[in-house]
């Protein structure tokens, strides 16, 4: 018997971001910081480049490292969630997720979260 249908979303991170997923054995986000009230899930792996090329390697808190992430999440609960359109309808479209509910949403990760890309700023330590 096949399993529940997934959907394919990708979130792009920074070093320590990744490096709290790493802690989880690559099962799950870590929680939000107090200072960010939603975990947003990209659709598309262009939009996740984007992010992570583009400001992750520009900004210190990120460790000047962009990282992209790839993973499965149920698609039954996925269907809870409205997609958000913050940008080009055909390229930036993701998830908003409460942080509230970040840990039902890792439950519903099916399989580990796995890094695609790998971007490096000029900033960035060697």
């Amino acid at each position: 018997m096949p399993g529940p249908k997934t959907t394919t979303l990708y979130r792009p991170v920074g070093a320590k971001e990744l490096e709290l997923i790493a802690q989880s054995q690559f099962l799950a986000f870590p929680p939000r910081l107090y200072f960010q009230p939603i975990f947003y899930p990209v659709m598309n792996e262009e939009y996740a480049t984007q992010i992570a090329r583009d400001w992750n390697t520009k900004d210190e808190a990120s460790g000047y490292v962009g990282y992209v992430t790839r993973f499965e999440v149920n698609s039954e609960y996925l269907a809870n969630f409205e997609v958000q359109v913050v940008g080009a309808a055909d390229v930036h479209q993701e998830y908003w997720i409460p942080a509230e509910q970040l840990d039902e949403f890792n439950r519903n990760i099916l399989g580990k979260i796995e890094v695609i890309s790998t971007f490096v700023g000029e900033k960035a330590k060697q």
